[in-house]
């Protein structure tokens, strides 16, 4: 009889390892959504809806011989996982994928899917009646939705603010300083070092003023929060010796185990494993833990394998600013506008990741 495998979550690591898997073991897919949501298309939605369709993928065609199960967890155990319903999933080894959440219109609130269309609608007709445009957060998501809006919509006045001195500080100071100039020169307001004191939503866009650190004050007629994701790690917390660290993401041991339960595991911006919470950073944690399973079912033990190997603190990232320019850190050097645009701006993975769901 095969093993059997649970896989919680259906994101970038939890939909591709139930694919890779399909064939060596009787896999469980547990998603609550009923499509893949592709993030990075969805940051270009704000300014172009017409992409929504295509970034959001249905899972119906993921797995030949294993299932998808719409449903939510609601606890795990060392014999299986435990569903909303008091249905029972049982399981030889369980990886849990949660992911994390982001603010709308950038993810689904849970998992309606139809609320985040709406959502994307009634945000680009705000959108497109605002002319001022205050974004607050310049990590990924904000620097990339600035460079999305200044290229669709270049009549509005942007003012991106960050806490940090430079964009993205972990990264070496040219990334930031090429984004910056680039972003400067499309007529983005970069408003470094200070910190916004009175948000009033950090889960959706609304119109207001905003009171900066140091005392300054600005209206806009939209704000969108972009202040970085949190790790949705519910389900972990209450496994024995689970622990925390920042961004409500949980500690790992070397083989992406959370807790003193032998065949859990977890991944994703969910385990502090050494990566950053981005696709990219993440990335290699899925090839991972599909070798380690495929050796677990050929009967070895965690330990007998390598243990898992971080990016560290300088994986690569990829920053398009819109779908001609940006920069990237490719892990020996810095990329400009070509690179970027060839590995990510024109398409963001949407092709890729519709055929990986088929």
């Amino acid at each position: 009889m095969s093993k059997r495998i649970a896989i919680v979550g259906g994101g970038y690591i939890g939909a591709e390892l139930a694919k890779s898997l399909d064939d060596t073991a009787d896999v469980t897919l547990i998603e609550p959504r009923s499509h893949f949501v592709h993030a990075p298309a969805t940051i270009r939605a704000v300014v172009d809806p017409s992409l929504l369709d295509r970034a959001l993928i249905p899972y119906d065609r993921l797995l030949k011989n294993g299932r998808v199960l719409h449903a939510r967890a609601s606890g795990i155990d060392a014999n299986g996982v435990t569903l909303d319903d008091g249905q029972r999933v049982e399981a030889d080894y369980i990886v849990v994928a949660t992911g994390s959440s982001n603010a709308k219109p950038f993810e689904p609130v849970g998992s309606d899917i139809e609320g985040l269309r709406q959502a994307n609608r009634r945000i680009y007709d705000q959108l497109k009646a605002a002319r001022r445009i205050g974004i607050v957060g310049a990590g990924a998501v904000g620097t990339e939705l600035a460079g999305e809006i200044a290229h669709a919509m270049p009549n509005k006045e942007i003012t991106l603010i960050s806490d940090t001195a430079r964009l993205f500080p972990t990264m070496p100071e040219k990334l930031g300083t090429a984004l910056a100039k680039k972003l400067r020169d499309a007529g983005v307001t970069l408003i470094l070092g200070k910190r916004a004191e009175n948000l009033q939503s950090t889960t959706e866009p609304y119109a207001g003023r905003l009171t900066l650190s140091d005392g300054a004050e600005q209206d806009f007629d939209l704000i969108f929060p972009a202040l970085g994701s949190r790790a949705s790690s519910e389900l972990i917390d209450g496994l024995p010796g689970a622990q925390k660290s920042t961004a409500n993401r949980i500690k790992v041991d070397p083989w992406l185990r959370p807790s003193s339960l032998p065949n859990v595991f977890a991944a994703g911006d969910l385990a502090d494993a050494g990566d950053g919470m981005t696709i990219v950073a993440t990335s290699r944690q899925m090839p991972w833990l599909k070798t380690m399973l495929k050796g677990l079912l050929a009967g070895k033990s965690p330990e007998e394998m390598k243990p898992y190997k971080p990016w560290g603190p300088k994986a690569p990232i990829l920053v398009p600013l819109g779908p001609k320019r940006g920069n990237s850190f490719l892990g020996l050097f810095t990329a400009g506008d070509l690179l970027t645009r060839k590995m990510k701006g024109e398409d963001l993975f949407v092709k890729k990741y519709n055929k990986l769901l088929n």
